[in-house]
Protein backbone atom coordinates (compact mmCIF):
# COMPACT_ATOMS: atom_id res chain seq x y z
CA UNK A 1 0.00 0.00 0.00
CA UNK A 2 1.25 3.48 -0.89
CA UNK A 3 1.56 5.74 2.16
CA UNK A 4 0.77 9.43 2.10
CA UNK A 5 4.48 10.18 2.17
CA UNK A 6 5.64 7.89 -0.63
CA UNK A 7 3.36 8.62 -3.59
CA UNK A 8 5.23 9.34 -6.81
CA UNK A 9 2.20 11.15 -8.22
CA UNK A 10 -0.72 12.97 -6.63
CA UNK A 11 -3.94 13.13 -8.62
CA UNK A 12 -6.29 15.91 -7.57
CA UNK A 13 -9.81 14.73 -8.38
CA UNK A 14 -11.41 11.35 -7.82
CA UNK A 15 -13.81 11.31 -10.74
CA UNK A 16 -13.56 9.12 -13.82
CA UNK A 17 -10.80 11.24 -15.41
CA UNK A 18 -8.74 11.16 -12.24
CA UNK A 19 -9.27 7.46 -11.57
CA UNK A 20 -8.57 6.36 -15.14
CA UNK A 21 -5.44 8.52 -15.14
CA UNK A 22 -4.41 6.76 -11.93
CA UNK A 23 -5.22 3.37 -13.48
CA UNK A 24 -2.99 4.15 -16.45
CA UNK A 25 -0.13 5.15 -14.15
CA UNK A 26 -0.31 2.31 -11.60
CA UNK A 27 -0.14 -0.22 -14.41
CA UNK A 28 3.20 1.37 -15.32
CA UNK A 29 4.45 0.99 -11.75
CA UNK A 30 3.80 4.54 -10.55
CA UNK A 31 2.77 4.91 -6.90
CA UNK A 32 -0.36 7.05 -6.91
CA UNK A 33 -2.47 8.84 -4.33
CA UNK A 34 -5.84 10.37 -5.26
CA UNK A 35 -7.04 13.46 -3.41
CA UNK A 36 -10.81 14.05 -3.55
CA UNK A 37 -12.61 17.06 -2.04
CA UNK A 38 -15.75 14.99 -1.43
CA UNK A 39 -16.38 11.32 -2.19
CA UNK A 40 -14.83 9.65 -5.20
CA UNK A 41 -16.96 9.37 -8.31
CA UNK A 42 -19.84 11.47 -6.99
CA UNK A 43 -19.66 14.56 -9.22
CA UNK A 44 -20.17 14.82 -12.99
CA UNK A 45 -18.76 11.32 -13.63
CA UNK A 46 -21.63 9.79 -11.66
CA UNK A 47 -24.26 12.26 -12.89
CA UNK A 48 -23.85 11.65 -16.64
CA UNK A 49 -25.52 9.13 -18.88
CA UNK A 50 -22.58 6.99 -19.99
CA UNK A 51 -23.22 7.16 -23.75
CA UNK A 52 -19.95 6.14 -25.41
CA UNK A 53 -20.27 8.68 -28.19
CA UNK A 54 -20.52 12.44 -28.39
CA UNK A 55 -24.06 13.52 -29.15
CA UNK A 56 -24.13 14.38 -32.87
CA UNK A 57 -20.42 13.48 -33.21
CA UNK A 58 -19.95 15.24 -36.56
CA UNK A 59 -20.46 18.59 -34.83
CA UNK A 60 -17.22 18.29 -32.86
CA UNK A 61 -13.66 19.19 -33.90
CA UNK A 62 -11.17 16.48 -34.80
CA UNK A 63 -9.49 16.81 -31.41
CA UNK A 64 -12.64 15.45 -29.75
CA UNK A 65 -13.36 12.84 -32.42
CA UNK A 66 -9.84 11.40 -32.17
CA UNK A 67 -10.13 10.75 -28.43
CA UNK A 68 -13.66 9.38 -28.73
CA UNK A 69 -12.73 7.04 -31.59
CA UNK A 70 -9.73 5.62 -29.69
CA UNK A 71 -11.71 5.00 -26.51
CA UNK A 72 -14.76 3.49 -28.22
CA UNK A 73 -12.60 0.67 -29.57
CA UNK A 74 -11.28 -0.17 -26.08
CA UNK A 75 -14.07 0.39 -23.57
CA UNK A 76 -15.50 -3.12 -23.81
CA UNK A 77 -12.11 -4.60 -22.96
CA UNK A 78 -11.72 -2.20 -20.03
CA UNK A 79 -15.14 -3.17 -18.66
CA UNK A 80 -14.22 -6.83 -18.92
CA UNK A 81 -10.85 -6.36 -17.25
CA UNK A 82 -12.47 -4.53 -14.31
CA UNK A 83 -15.40 -6.93 -13.86
CA UNK A 84 -13.49 -10.00 -12.72
CA UNK A 85 -11.15 -8.49 -10.10
CA UNK A 86 -13.76 -6.12 -8.67
CA UNK A 87 -16.84 -8.34 -8.89
CA UNK A 88 -18.73 -5.34 -10.32
CA UNK A 89 -20.03 -5.41 -13.88
CA UNK A 90 -19.81 -1.93 -15.50
CA UNK A 91 -22.54 -3.10 -17.92
CA UNK A 92 -20.99 -2.14 -21.22
CA UNK A 93 -23.63 -2.80 -23.86
CA UNK A 94 -24.00 -2.00 -27.52
CA UNK A 95 -27.39 -0.28 -27.51
CA UNK A 96 -26.81 1.78 -30.63
CA UNK A 97 -27.65 5.46 -31.00
CA UNK A 98 -30.80 6.53 -32.87
CA UNK A 99 -30.86 10.26 -33.72
CA UNK A 100 -34.26 11.63 -34.73
CA UNK A 101 -35.23 14.57 -36.89
CA UNK A 102 -31.75 15.75 -37.81
CA UNK A 103 -31.27 17.85 -40.93
CA UNK A 104 -27.53 17.22 -40.96
CA UNK A 105 -27.52 14.01 -42.98
CA UNK A 106 -24.80 15.14 -45.38
CA UNK A 107 -22.46 16.26 -42.61
CA UNK A 108 -23.07 13.08 -40.63
CA UNK A 109 -22.35 10.78 -43.57
CA UNK A 110 -19.16 12.66 -44.45
CA UNK A 111 -17.95 12.43 -40.85
CA UNK A 112 -18.72 8.70 -40.69
CA UNK A 113 -16.74 8.07 -43.87
CA UNK A 114 -13.73 9.92 -42.45
CA UNK A 115 -13.69 7.95 -39.20
CA UNK A 116 -14.88 4.61 -40.49
CA UNK A 117 -17.99 4.78 -38.31
CA UNK A 118 -21.09 2.79 -39.20
CA UNK A 119 -23.94 5.24 -39.81
CA UNK A 120 -27.20 4.47 -41.58
CA UNK A 121 -29.90 6.82 -42.86
CA UNK A 122 -33.30 5.39 -41.92
CA UNK A 123 -36.75 6.18 -43.23
CA UNK A 124 -39.54 6.86 -40.75
CA UNK A 125 -40.72 3.25 -41.11
CA UNK A 126 -37.25 1.82 -40.60
CA UNK A 127 -36.67 4.04 -37.56
CA UNK A 128 -39.93 2.81 -36.02
CA UNK A 129 -38.85 -0.80 -36.55
CA UNK A 130 -35.45 -0.04 -35.01
CA UNK A 131 -37.06 1.29 -31.82
CA UNK A 132 -40.81 0.58 -31.49
CA UNK A 133 -41.05 2.42 -28.16
CA UNK A 134 -40.23 5.85 -29.54
CA UNK A 135 -42.73 8.40 -30.83
CA UNK A 136 -44.53 7.12 -33.92
CA UNK A 137 -44.29 10.38 -35.91
CA UNK A 138 -40.56 10.84 -35.52
CA UNK A 139 -39.79 11.03 -39.24
CA UNK A 140 -36.48 9.72 -40.49
CA UNK A 141 -33.42 9.10 -38.36
CA UNK A 142 -29.69 8.51 -38.35
CA UNK A 143 -28.69 5.18 -36.81
CA UNK A 144 -25.28 4.28 -35.39
CA UNK A 145 -25.64 0.61 -34.40
CA UNK A 146 -22.12 0.23 -32.98
CA UNK A 147 -22.46 2.93 -30.33
CA UNK A 148 -22.34 1.47 -26.84
CA UNK A 149 -23.11 2.72 -23.36
CA UNK A 150 -21.67 1.99 -19.96
CA UNK A 151 -23.27 2.30 -16.55
CA UNK A 152 -20.98 4.98 -15.22
CA UNK A 153 -21.69 4.61 -11.46
CA UNK A 154 -20.83 0.91 -11.71
CA UNK A 155 -17.74 1.70 -13.79
CA UNK A 156 -16.56 4.09 -11.08
CA UNK A 157 -17.13 1.52 -8.33
CA UNK A 158 -15.29 -1.20 -10.25
CA UNK A 159 -12.43 1.15 -11.02
CA UNK A 160 -11.98 2.12 -7.40
CA UNK A 161 -11.78 -1.52 -6.28
CA UNK A 162 -9.26 -2.31 -9.02
CA UNK A 163 -7.13 0.70 -8.10
CA UNK A 164 -7.07 -0.19 -4.41
CA UNK A 165 -6.09 -3.75 -5.30
CA UNK A 166 -3.14 -2.30 -7.22
CA UNK A 167 -2.00 -0.13 -4.33
CA UNK A 168 -3.49 3.26 -5.12
CA UNK A 169 -4.39 5.36 -2.08
CA UNK A 170 -7.63 7.36 -1.85
CA UNK A 171 -7.87 10.39 0.42
CA UNK A 172 -11.50 11.50 0.46
CA UNK A 173 -12.86 14.68 2.08
CA UNK A 174 -9.43 16.15 1.34
CA UNK A 175 -9.66 19.42 -0.54
CA UNK A 176 -6.66 20.67 -2.49
CA UNK A 177 -6.14 24.29 -1.45
CA UNK A 178 -2.92 25.37 -3.17
CA UNK A 179 0.04 24.10 -5.15
CA UNK A 180 3.62 24.38 -3.95
CA UNK A 181 6.38 24.73 -6.52
CA UNK A 182 9.99 25.78 -6.41
CA UNK A 183 12.49 26.68 -9.12
CA UNK A 184 9.96 25.88 -11.80
CA UNK A 185 9.04 22.41 -10.46
CA UNK A 186 6.03 21.12 -8.53
CA UNK A 187 6.82 19.95 -5.00
CA UNK A 188 3.58 19.48 -3.08
CA UNK A 189 -0.15 20.10 -2.72
CA UNK A 190 -1.52 21.94 0.30
CA UNK A 191 -4.74 20.25 1.38
CA UNK A 192 -7.38 20.66 4.05
CA UNK A 193 -5.65 17.80 5.88
CA UNK A 194 -2.05 18.92 5.51
CA UNK A 195 0.67 19.07 2.88
CA UNK A 196 1.14 16.16 0.48
CA UNK A 197 4.51 15.95 -1.28
CA UNK A 198 5.16 14.39 -4.69
CA UNK A 199 7.35 14.99 -7.70
CA UNK A 200 4.38 14.88 -10.07
CA UNK A 201 0.85 16.22 -9.69
CA UNK A 202 -2.14 15.80 -12.02
CA UNK A 203 -5.04 18.25 -11.78
CA UNK A 204 -8.18 16.33 -12.75
CA UNK A 205 -10.70 18.24 -10.67
CA UNK A 206 -13.35 18.76 -13.34
CA UNK A 207 -15.19 22.06 -13.03
CA UNK A 208 -13.02 23.00 -10.02
CA UNK A 209 -9.69 22.61 -11.83
CA UNK A 210 -9.35 26.22 -12.93
CA UNK A 211 -9.56 27.53 -9.37
CA UNK A 212 -6.54 25.53 -8.25
CA UNK A 213 -4.46 26.55 -11.25
CA UNK A 214 -5.16 30.24 -10.73
CA UNK A 215 -2.12 30.70 -8.49
CA UNK A 216 0.18 29.41 -11.22
CA UNK A 217 -0.45 32.41 -13.49
CA UNK A 218 -2.12 30.08 -15.94
CA UNK A 219 -5.76 30.52 -16.83
CA UNK A 220 -7.64 27.66 -18.46
CA UNK A 221 -11.11 28.26 -19.84
CA UNK A 222 -13.01 25.65 -17.79
CA UNK A 223 -16.30 26.58 -16.15
CA UNK A 224 -19.09 24.66 -14.42
CA UNK A 225 -22.10 23.81 -16.61
CA UNK A 226 -25.04 22.30 -14.76
CA UNK A 227 -26.87 19.33 -16.23
CA UNK A 228 -30.09 17.95 -14.74
CA UNK A 229 -31.42 14.44 -15.37
CA UNK A 230 -34.40 12.24 -14.54
CA UNK A 231 -34.44 8.52 -13.82
CA UNK A 232 -37.42 6.27 -14.56
CA UNK A 233 -37.92 2.63 -13.55
CA UNK A 234 -39.77 0.82 -16.32
CA UNK A 235 -40.11 -2.80 -17.33
CA UNK A 236 -36.83 -4.17 -18.74
CA UNK A 237 -36.90 -4.00 -22.52
CA UNK A 238 -39.42 -1.17 -22.81
CA UNK A 239 -36.71 0.84 -24.57
CA UNK A 240 -33.83 -0.92 -26.30
CA UNK A 241 -31.92 1.86 -28.09
CA UNK A 242 -30.41 5.11 -26.93
CA UNK A 243 -32.73 7.68 -28.54
CA UNK A 244 -31.66 11.26 -29.18
CA UNK A 245 -33.74 14.22 -30.40
CA UNK A 246 -33.10 17.96 -30.25
CA UNK A 247 -30.15 17.51 -27.92
CA UNK A 248 -32.01 15.36 -25.37
CA UNK A 249 -31.75 11.61 -24.89
CA UNK A 250 -33.27 8.54 -23.29
CA UNK A 251 -30.87 5.79 -22.23
CA UNK A 252 -32.14 2.29 -21.34
CA UNK A 253 -30.32 0.24 -18.70
CA UNK A 254 -30.48 -3.53 -18.52
CA UNK A 255 -32.70 -3.57 -15.43
CA UNK A 256 -35.38 -1.28 -16.90
CA UNK A 257 -34.09 2.04 -15.59
CA UNK A 258 -34.25 4.79 -18.21
CA UNK A 259 -32.22 7.99 -17.91
CA UNK A 260 -33.54 11.14 -19.54
CA UNK A 261 -31.44 14.26 -19.93
CA UNK A 262 -29.96 16.67 -20.00
CA UNK A 263 -30.11 20.39 -19.41
CA UNK A 264 -27.21 22.75 -20.18
CA UNK A 265 -27.22 25.57 -17.63
CA UNK A 266 -24.58 28.18 -16.84
CA UNK A 267 -25.40 28.61 -13.15
CA UNK A 268 -21.95 28.69 -11.57
CA UNK A 269 -21.29 26.07 -8.91
CA UNK A 270 -24.97 25.70 -8.04
CA UNK A 271 -25.80 21.99 -8.18
CA UNK A 272 -29.42 22.28 -7.06
CA UNK A 273 -32.28 20.81 -9.07
CA UNK A 274 -35.24 22.86 -10.28
CA UNK A 275 -38.94 22.23 -10.80
CA UNK A 276 -38.78 23.87 -14.22
CA UNK A 277 -36.09 21.46 -15.40
CA UNK A 278 -37.97 18.46 -14.03
CA UNK A 279 -41.12 19.54 -15.85
CA UNK A 280 -39.26 20.13 -19.11
CA UNK A 281 -37.39 16.82 -18.91
CA UNK A 282 -40.59 14.92 -18.15
CA UNK A 283 -42.21 16.46 -21.23
CA UNK A 284 -39.17 15.53 -23.33
CA UNK A 285 -39.21 11.98 -21.96
CA UNK A 286 -42.82 11.46 -22.95
CA UNK A 287 -42.19 12.92 -26.39
CA UNK A 288 -39.28 10.54 -26.96
CA UNK A 289 -40.91 7.48 -25.36
CA UNK A 290 -44.70 7.92 -25.00
CA UNK A 291 -44.99 4.87 -22.73
CA UNK A 292 -43.11 6.80 -20.02
CA UNK A 293 -46.23 8.92 -19.47
CA UNK A 294 -47.46 6.35 -16.97
CA UNK A 295 -44.12 5.66 -15.31
CA UNK A 296 -42.97 7.31 -12.08
CA UNK A 297 -39.77 9.31 -11.86
CA UNK A 298 -37.62 7.69 -9.19
CA UNK A 299 -34.82 10.26 -9.07
CA UNK A 300 -33.91 13.76 -10.23
CA UNK A 301 -30.35 15.06 -9.90
CA UNK A 302 -27.86 17.59 -11.22
CA UNK A 303 -24.13 17.54 -11.93
CA UNK A 304 -21.55 20.12 -12.94
CA UNK A 305 -19.70 19.45 -16.16
CA UNK A 306 -16.28 21.04 -16.77
CA UNK A 307 -17.19 23.21 -19.75
CA UNK A 308 -14.52 24.15 -22.30
CA UNK A 309 -14.34 25.77 -25.72
CA UNK A 310 -15.67 23.34 -28.36
CA UNK A 311 -15.51 20.56 -25.75
CA UNK A 312 -11.75 20.08 -26.25
CA UNK A 313 -10.12 19.00 -22.98
CA UNK A 314 -6.86 20.33 -21.59
CA UNK A 315 -4.34 17.49 -21.30
CA UNK A 316 -0.65 18.08 -20.76
CA UNK A 317 2.14 19.55 -18.65
CA UNK A 318 2.09 23.07 -17.30
CA UNK A 319 4.28 25.25 -19.57
CA UNK A 320 6.13 26.83 -16.64
CA UNK A 321 5.99 24.28 -13.79
CA UNK A 322 7.61 20.93 -14.53
CA UNK A 323 5.84 17.91 -13.12
CA UNK A 324 2.45 19.64 -12.95
CA UNK A 325 -0.08 18.13 -15.37
CA UNK A 326 -3.71 18.83 -16.23
CA UNK A 327 -6.47 16.52 -17.46
CA UNK A 328 -9.78 18.39 -17.44
CA UNK A 329 -12.36 20.28 -19.52
CA UNK A 330 -14.19 17.37 -21.16
CA UNK A 331 -17.58 19.16 -21.03
CA UNK A 332 -20.42 16.81 -22.11
CA UNK A 333 -18.15 13.95 -23.21
CA UNK A 334 -16.23 13.03 -20.08
CA UNK A 335 -17.03 9.32 -20.17
CA UNK A 336 -16.39 8.64 -23.85
CA UNK A 337 -13.19 10.74 -23.86
CA UNK A 338 -11.86 9.55 -20.49
CA UNK A 339 -10.08 6.40 -21.61
CA UNK A 340 -8.07 8.10 -24.37
CA UNK A 341 -7.46 11.16 -22.19
CA UNK A 342 -5.92 8.97 -19.50
CA UNK A 343 -3.75 7.25 -22.09
CA UNK A 344 -2.48 10.57 -23.44
CA UNK A 345 -1.85 11.88 -19.93
CA UNK A 346 0.11 8.73 -19.10
CA UNK A 347 2.12 8.96 -22.33
CA UNK A 348 3.12 12.54 -21.59
CA UNK A 349 3.88 12.03 -17.91
CA UNK A 350 5.91 8.87 -18.55
CA UNK A 351 7.54 10.33 -21.68
CA UNK A 352 6.22 7.59 -23.95
CA UNK A 353 5.46 7.80 -27.64
CA UNK A 354 1.78 8.68 -28.04
CA UNK A 355 -0.91 7.92 -30.62
CA UNK A 356 -2.30 11.45 -30.33
CA UNK A 357 -1.36 14.93 -31.47
CA UNK A 358 -0.67 16.33 -28.00
CA UNK A 359 -0.56 19.92 -29.26
CA UNK A 360 -4.34 19.83 -29.80
CA UNK A 361 -4.89 19.51 -26.05
CA UNK A 362 -1.99 21.57 -24.70
CA UNK A 363 -2.76 23.86 -21.80
CA UNK A 364 -1.31 26.90 -23.53
CA UNK A 365 -3.05 26.30 -26.87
Amino acid sequence: MVSKATADCLIVGGGLIGMLSAYELVQAGVRVAILERGRTGQESSWAGGGILSPLYPWRYPDAVSALAHWGQARYQALAGSLHEPSGIDPEWQQSGLLMLNTAEQQEAVAWAERYGAVLEVLSAEAAARCEPAMQSDSGGALWMPEVAQIRNPRLLSALRVALEQQGAVFEEQTEALALQHRHGRITAVETSKGVRHAGKVVIAGGAWSGQLLGDTRLSIAVEPVRGQMLLYKAAPGLLKRVVLAKGHYAIPRRDGHILVGSTVEYAGFDKSTTVDAATALRRIAEQLVPALAGVAVVRHWAGLRPGSAEGIPYIGEHPEIAGLYVNTGHFRNGVVLALASAKLLGDLLLERTTDFDATLYAIER
